[in-house]
């Protein structure tokens, strides 16, 4: 049986949670049109008859502004450790810039197969195409070079198929009902705070997070106590909106998903709150992937 890990790696944007939910063909890690929404490493693992694949989704490597950046960017580096295969995703439809570079001479040591991943074809004609492929060839000796539509799951099939062909065969690595490395307070968390990223557009930074303060499962239900974390008030009264209009808003497009997730009905309830007090802070520092140590 083929088996191994692959990393999927690329610039803030570029779709990779979007192609790691078209690889598994379920939701399994958060997508918003906002760069760094990713701040986790995810890892999802896709199985058939033949093989058993884990995919580690990063979060977008970039050129940090401030604390936050430098550790995704920490995270992100860490994951192409011990991988079998690169997967080095690109907007095909903005062109290959000096993010992408960047990246590439940071993958290159690793002395392992990659695969450039062209994604976004369907934003761009086929001679286009065709040009940033003779284009890209030359910038590095790449195992394959292959062109995708993540979000419309256009090739991503005959994708899975030329990825078994750089793997070991080492048998399973994971139990068959293993899936994902997140925990379901994890999942539950991330789905609230890609609600607020996608419906206060603009406004609200990437400091925000999210937090579960209890699951209750009940006959045909489930209970979920939330809590939504800002570092200011003026954060707090965009996400709760005019009369509580865009929390009850935030809570709507939550519930959605989660139902699905569940396959219950789903009975959430959200709150926002800034922190005021040493265990909000220390909450909100791990929620964002900082601890302590780093801080200092």
């Amino acid at each position: 049986m083929k088996s191994g890990f692959v990393s999927i790696v690329g610039r803030p944007n570029v779709g990779k949670s979007t192609l790691l939910n078209s690889l598994l063909e379920t939701k399994l890690a958060i997508t918003s049109d906002k760069a760094g929404t990713t701040r986790n490493i995810i890892q999802g693992v896709y199985q058939d008859d033949d093989s058993q694949i884990i995919f580690v989704d990063t979060p977008g490597i970039h050129k940090p502004m401030n604390k936050l950046g430098n550790i995704l960017n920490k995270k992100a580096y860490s994951s192409t450790d011990n991988v079998d295969l690169i997967l080095f995703l690109v907007d095909v439809s903005t062109g290959f810039g000096k993010g992408d570079r960047f990246i590439l001479e940071r993958i290159k040591e690793e002395e392992i197969p990659i695969i450039l991943v062209l994604n976004k074809v369907d934003a761009i004609k086929k001679d286009k195409l065709l040009e940033k492929i003779n284009e890209y060839k030359d910038l590095y000796n790449f195992s394959d070079i292959f062109p995708i539509s993540a979000l419309k799951n256009d090739n991503v099939e005959e994708l899975l198929t030329t990825i078994k062909k750089y793997l070991p065969n080492e048998g399973k690595i994971f139990e068959d009902d293993t899936f994902t490395n997140i925990s379901t307070d994890f999942y539950v968390s991330e789905i609230i705070r890609e609600k607020v990223l996608r419906l206060t557009k603009e406004e609200v930074p990437h400091a925000v997070t999210c937090s579960v303060e209890k699951i209750e499962y009940g006959k045909g239900k489930v209970i979920i106590n939330a809590v939504i974390i800002v570092d200011r008030d003026s954060l707090k009264k965009i996400i709760i909106g005019k009369n509580g209009s865009m929390l009850k808003q935030i809570g709507m497009e939550a519930r959605k998903d989660l139902e699905e997730y569940f396959g219950k009905t789903v009975y959430l309830e959200n709150f926002v709150k800034t922190i005021d007090n040493w265990r909000d802070r220390e909450r909100y520092l791990k929620e964002l992937g900082i601890d302590d140590m780093e801080q200092k």
